[in-house]
């Protein structure tokens, strides 16, 4: 950037935007927050320029987003597309890489190198939701000023400043906290950090496990989730032998019925993986090299591996905001419903955020690409303008395993709404299946495995607007397309 357009971008720093409201506040006259006494926009203008205070150092300092994954590429180009960005955005990230897709990391990105595993740049942000690939070049193009590999470990909130892990001083007018969340851990003294034993939420955890895959012949995975089924098919393609350890029943209990557990379970099962239900772990056993050899079960049993992957869930990264208001029952840090904390030009997105889910009246916290991705896009724009429509935020979650060459079937599900009330089960599994939920004598959830395109875009339709449907005639029904029909039918009645 000229030094005469960096002077251009920091002169308006708090200035009137076009809404006439100062872009330090939120951009409803109704809900304008008064700024401190000690407070002044000018007076902030001049120590942005480091005329008043010690220097700081970040160029940038009108808007910084703490957090380099999908919820700030998100929000960086919604910055973008309003003209906010250029000399005013600042983006703070621990890793090396620009913000890009996460859930590639334990899809593509573990397939083994004859099966074209994704590698970045490829899944940079926003390619996932249909936009541009946002490269580092891009970045600099936009005038947005990137910190790679430099966690912000302290805030004061007061002075509106930052301290990171180096000792950099950072300056902020309005704060986006988009620092997700972080792998829940075993406990050391039980082997949970080993040598060859892996977490995943990065790509520097991604390459170490892939780096472990290459060399592996028995990989233990803990956990009967999300990841634990991701890296179970990709340990398939490297054809090694897999077993997956949980402490429930069935598979993603959180989510599948029984019965629809029982055919991914089966599913797993042709493709070689082993499965230890019901079992707890008592520690992980080391040879005298110090690496993983097995994993011990709380029955006293044990299970040989060389690898270890552990998935047993997440926990938002609050870091140094623990002194925001939080909610005690999910965890995270509380908004409102444009995303706002109680602090004054402090906002949460993504993983790390409880919100008001309007739809269902609740609050909630969701770890899932789909609403970082628009709970960015929601701050920003109730940020930058006057949009001060409450978000609304329809539940999704997905999952795509066995994607790669060679492999017998692709499974790729989908399901919109809320799991509650009774199920409906319509179809074999060969290649289709469908739940309803049903509530009250209403459509509260869908879940469509290997659906058309067609039939994806109809889930959300259904959810969203939770039509009375007739429960025998959808259990009635011959085949997925039948009951889609019969659910689509009732959106009209």
């Amino acid at each position: 950037m000229s030094p005469v357009r960096r002077a251009m971008a920091l002169a308006s720093t708090a200035l009137p935007t076009k809404t006439g409201l100062s872009l330090w506040c939120p951009t409803s006259s109704s809900l304008v927050r008064r700024f401190p006494a000690r407070f002044s926009p000018i007076g902030s203008r001049i120590a942005s320029r480091g005329l008043v205070t010690a220097s700081f150092a970040n160029e940038n300092r009108e808007f910084v987003i703490i957090g380099g994954g999908n919820a700030a590429g998100y929000a960086a180009r919604t910055f973008v597309e309003n003209g906010m960005a250029d000399g005013r955005l600042c983006i703070v990230t621990k890793e090396a890489y620009a913000p890009y897709e996460r859930p590639a990391l334990t899809k593509a990105y573990l397939f083994p190198p004859e099966k074209k595993p994704a590698r970045l740049p490829g899944f940079h942000t926003c390619v996932g939701g249909g936009g541009e690939r946002q490269t580092p070049d891009w970045y600099k193009e936009k005038g947005i000023e990137m910190i790679y590999e430099d966690p912000v470990t302290g805030a004061d909130f007061e002075k509106q400043t930052l301290t990171t892990n180096t000792g950099k001083q950072l300056k902020y007018g309005s704060l986006i906290i988009a620092t997700g969340c972080t792998a829940s851990r075993l406990p050391d003294k039980i082997g949970g950090n080993l040598p060859g034993v892996h977490y995943i939420r990065e790509v520097a955890d991604a390459d170490s496990l892939i780096s472990s895959l290459g060399k592996a012949k028995k990989v233990v995975i803990v956990g009967g989730g999300y990841i634990g089924m991701e890296v179970a098919a990709a340990a398939v393609a490297w054809n090694l032998d897999t077993t997956i350890v949980f402490p429930e029943d069935q598979l993603l209990q959180r989510l599948f019925t029984p019965s629809l557990a029982q055919k991914y379970e089966e599913l797993y099962r042709q493709n070689g993986v082993k499965f230890v239900k019901g079992a707890s772990i008592n520690n992980i056993e080391a040879g005298s090299d110090g690496r993983v050899t097995a994993v011990k079960l709380a029955d006293g049993s044990t299970i040989e591996a060389d690898t270890v992957v552990i998935g047993i869930g997440a926990k938002p990264a609050i870091g140094p905001f623990e002194t925001l208001a939080m909610n005690k029952s999910i965890g995270g840090i509380q908004v409102d419903g444009l995303f706002r904390t109680s602090t004054p030009g402090i906002f949460a997105i993504g993983d790390v955020a409880a919100f008001p889910l309007k739809i269902y009246d609740r609050m909630t916290r969701v770890e899932h690409v789909d609403h970082a991705r628009r709970s960015a896009q929601h701050c920003v724009k109730s940020l930058l303008t006057a949009h001060t429509d409450t978000y609304d935020y329809l539940p999704y979650f997905y999952s795509r395993v066995f994607e790669y060459e060679g492999s017998s079937r692709k499974v790729w599900w989908q399901f919109f709404g809320d799991n509650v009330g009774e199920t409906v089960e319509v179809g074999n599994f060969d290649p289709k299946i469908a739940t309803f939920w049903i509530d009250s004598g209403r459509l509260k959830g869908v879940l469509v495995e290997s659906g058309s395109p067609e039939e994806f875009q109809l889930l959300p339709k259904l959810a969203r607007s939770q039509p009375i449907v007739d429960k025998a005639k959808l259990a009635s029904a011959s085949s997925v397309e039948e009951a889609l029909e019969i659910a689509q039918a009732a959106l009209q009645s």
